[in-house]
C-alpha cells in the first residue's frame, strides 16, 4: 500500500467513526506515515473513542467487547489510560481506569480494570504494577490487548482494598 491509498483508506475510516478500521490500519501507518503524521492518527482514534464514550455514558449504556466497534473503543481508550499511567498521571489514570471497569459488559475486563484501579488509587507506579502485580507472560499469552493476568501480590492488592473499604 502506497502513502496515498493509506491517507485514503485512513479518512473514510474517519469519516466512518470507524475505530476497528483504524487499528487494521495501524501497521501500515507505521511504516508510511512520519511520526507527526503518526500523532495525528493516534489523536484521531483517540476522540473518536471519546466520542463513542461520551455516547455510551449519556445513554447509560455498556459496550459489548464482542461488538468490534466496542472492542476498538475499550481498547483505545484503555491505551489511552496506561500512556497517562506510564507517564506519572496516576491520579488521572485512576480514574480513566474506573470507568472502563464499569464501561464494559465483559466481566473479566471490568475485573482487571478494578485491579488497574486500586493499584494507581494505591499510587503504585506502572513499573511497579508491571513488575509486582501483572502477569505479563500469561496476559500476553491470554491474547487480550488489556493486562488480564496477575500475580499474587494482585489478590494481597484487592484483599486490602476491600478490608479498606469495609472499615470505612
Amino acid at each position: 500500500m502506497n502513502k496515498e491509498e493509506l491517507k485514503t483508506k485512513v479518512l473514510k475510516a474517519q469519516q466512518d467513526s470507524d475505530i476497528a478500521a483504524l487499528y487494521v490500519l495501524e501497521q501500515d501507518a507505521h511504516e508510511i506515515f512520519d511520526e507527526e503524521t503518526l500523532q495525528g492518527y493516534y489523536t484521531n482514534i483517540l476522540d473518536l473513542a471519546l466520542e463513542r464514550l461520551t455516547n455510551t455514558l449519556e445513554n447509560l449504556a455498556k459496550l459489548d467487547m464482542s461488538e468490534v466497534q466496542d472492542f476498538a473503543t475499550l481498547r483505545a481508550l484503555y491505551e489511552y489510560a496506561i500512556e497517562h499511567y506510564s507517564v506519572g498521571e496516576i491520579s488521572d489514570a485512576c480514574a480513566l481506569f474506573e470507568v472502563l471497569s464499569g464501561l464494559s459488559n465483559d466481566e473479566k475486563f471490568s475485573n482487571a480494570l478494578t485491579l488497574h484501579t486500586i493499584a494507581s488509587k494505591e499510587k503504585i507506579s506502572l513499573d511497579d504494577f508491571i513488575a509486582d502485580i501483572a502477569d505479563i507472560e500469561a496476559t500476553q499469552k491470554s491474547g487480550t490487548f488489556y493486562i488480564s493476568e496477575f500475580t499474587k501480590e494482585a489478590q494481597k492488592l484487592l484483599n486490602n482494598s476491600n478490608n479498606v473499604e469495609k472499615s470505612k
